[in-house]
């Protein structure tokens, strides 16, 4: 990915931004092949990334978004014992009065459109490029 990003930047001059996206694989979880392809699909469409990795706190998602005035988190989870992190995030947004502002995506191996209806997510992508058109309708985009 370290090589394919720059060249996918290479394409010109850069069109509006379609928003700002924090991404990351919740704690407890090192998973990141599927979220590093998300976030260079979602930059190469035009998104601002903030990639926080993997194994990240419920808490820096938030903090992130809330200082870069980002408009969605992504959170990958890959494993069934992670995917508590992310309705965590979800309620963490609503403690801190931020849900209406950001909104939530959710993806991993072990998600579905209902674990994200269930947690109060705004979507769930099942790969980079539902992951894109997910974003775009989000953030209303494109």
């Amino acid at each position: 990915m370290a090589v394919l990003h720059p060249a996918l930047a290479k394409g010109g001059a850069r069109p509006k931004s379609a928003g700002h996206v924090v991404i990351g694989t919740i704690e407890g979880d090192i998973h990141d092949i599927g979220k590093t392809l998300v976030a260079t699909m979602l930059s190469a469409n035009g998104f601002e990334i903030t990639d926080l990795g993997a194994d990240v706190p419920v808490a820096k998602f938030v903090d992130e978004a809330e200082a870069r005035g980002a408009g969605c988190i992504a959170v990958s989870a890959l494993l069934t014992t992670t995917m508590s992190g992310q309705r965590r995030v979800v309620e963490e947004l609503k403690k801190r009065s931020l849900k209406d502002k950001v909104r939530v995506m959710v993806g991993g191996a072990p998600c579905s459109d209902e674990w994200a209806r269930e947690i109060g997510a705004d979507g769930y992508a099942g790969d980079a490029v539902a992951a894109v058109s997910l974003a775009q309708s989000l953030m209303g985009a494109k």
